[in-house]
């Protein structure tokens, strides 16, 4: 049940992102950076880089991390303690973390893709875990 914790954490992360997604948002038109116009459809103005990258970054944490999120409800469902997956879990977790402060501020693709490819890599092996786990309870 501890595979809660590492969840959790992603869960304020993602909420710390959204925040300052939307607090630079309001930042940026008060600046007159941007047009306010542009968060009807996100488009028609070119916002400035700091809104760009936190916006994505946010939208990142919807997408792989979904899957960490269905797997985490899955081991938590079936009642699963693994010591492994509780490591793979925080190691996830920890590489996002990593990812979106390499994505907000010196936002090296390279340094971003790597920390990307080891954090998805890892929810691969905890789905891989879990299929393991399973089959031998059948």
């Amino acid at each position: 049940m501890e595979i809660i914790y590492p969840i959790f954490v992603l869960v304020v992360l993602t909420f710390l992102i959204g925040f300052s997604t939307g607090i630079s948002r309001l930042v940026s038109v008060k600046k007159g950076q941007v047009n306010p116009r542009y968060f009807k459809l996100l488009s028609g103005y070119t916002p400035p880089d700091y809104v760009v990258k936190l916006g994505r970054n946010f939208s990142n944490l919807f997408e792989i991390p979904v899957l960490f999120y269905a797997l985490g409800i899955i081991y938590l469902a079936l009642g699963i303690n693994n010591n492994l997956m509780l490591g793979l879990a925080w190691s996830f977790v920890v590489l996002r973390i990593i990812h979106s402060i390499i994505h907000i501020t010196y936002n090296n693709p390279m340094h971003r893709f790597l920390a990307f490819l080891l954090s998805s890599g890892t929810v691969l092996a905890m789905w891989i875990q879990l299929v393991i786990i399973i089959s031998q309870k059948t």
